[in-house]
C-alpha cells in the first residue's frame, strides 16, 4: 500500500472515531436527544394531541402536500412534547425555529424526537425539504402560553 494510500484511510479513520465520539458526547454529556426513526409501526392517519403526564404531551402530526396537520398547536409554559412525524405522500421536512428539532417526515415511516417549552412565545415550524408547487405555505406554528387555564389545543380530539 502506498504511504499516501496509507495516510488517507489513517485520517479517515480518525475522523470518524472523532464523529462517533462527538454524537455520543451530545446525547449523554449534553444530554441531546437525538431523532428516531420507527420503522416498525403503522403510520398513524389522523393528527393527535394527548396529555400523557403533568406538563407531558404527546403529538401525532402528519405532513401532507402542503400541509401540517395540526398547523396551530397551543400548549402550557414547561411543556414536554413527545413529537412524532409522519408523511402519507411524499419526504416533507419538519424544523422547530429556534430549537434543536429538526425531522424528515417520511412516507410508511415514523420520526421521533423529544422537545421540551421552557419560554413562551411563538415558536414557528415549517418544511424545509422542497415538496412542490405550495412548499413556501407549508408551515405552522406552537404557542407557548404562561396562562393558568390554558388548555393544550391541537389535534384531533
Amino acid at each position: 500500500m502506498d504511504k499516501s494510500e496509507s495516510f488517507a484511510l489513517g485520517l479517515s479513520g480518525l475522523l470518524l472515531a472523532v464523529f462517533i465520539i462527538a454524537i455520543l458526547y451530545a446525547q449523554f454529556a449534553r444530554n441531546i436527544e437525538i431523532p428516531t426513526c420507527i420503522t416498525d409501526v403503522e403510520p398513524f392517519t389522523t393528527d393527535t394531541l394527548f396529555q400523557v403526564g403533568e406538563d407531558e404531551y404527546e403529538l401525532h402530526m402528519i405532513a401532507r402536500m402542503w400541509a401540517f396537520q395540526p398547523s396551530e398547536i397551543t400548549l402550557p409554559v414547561g411543556s414536554k412534547v413527545h413529537l412524532y412525524v409522519t408523511s402519507p405522500d411524499i419526504i416533507h421536512g419538519f424544523k422547530i425555529e429556534n430549537k434543536n428539532v429538526n425531522l424528515m417526515a417520511v412516507p410508511q415511516a415514523i420520526n421521533y424526537i423529544s422537545v421540551t417549552f421552557d419560554e413562551e412565545g411563538d415558536y414557528f415550524f415549517a418544511c424545509h425539504e422542497f415538496c412542490g408547487a405550495a412548499h413556501h405555505a407549508m408551515a405552522g406554528r406552537i404557542i407557548i402560553t404562561a396562562d393558568d387555564e390554558a388548555q393544550a389545543t391541537g389535534g384531533q380530539p
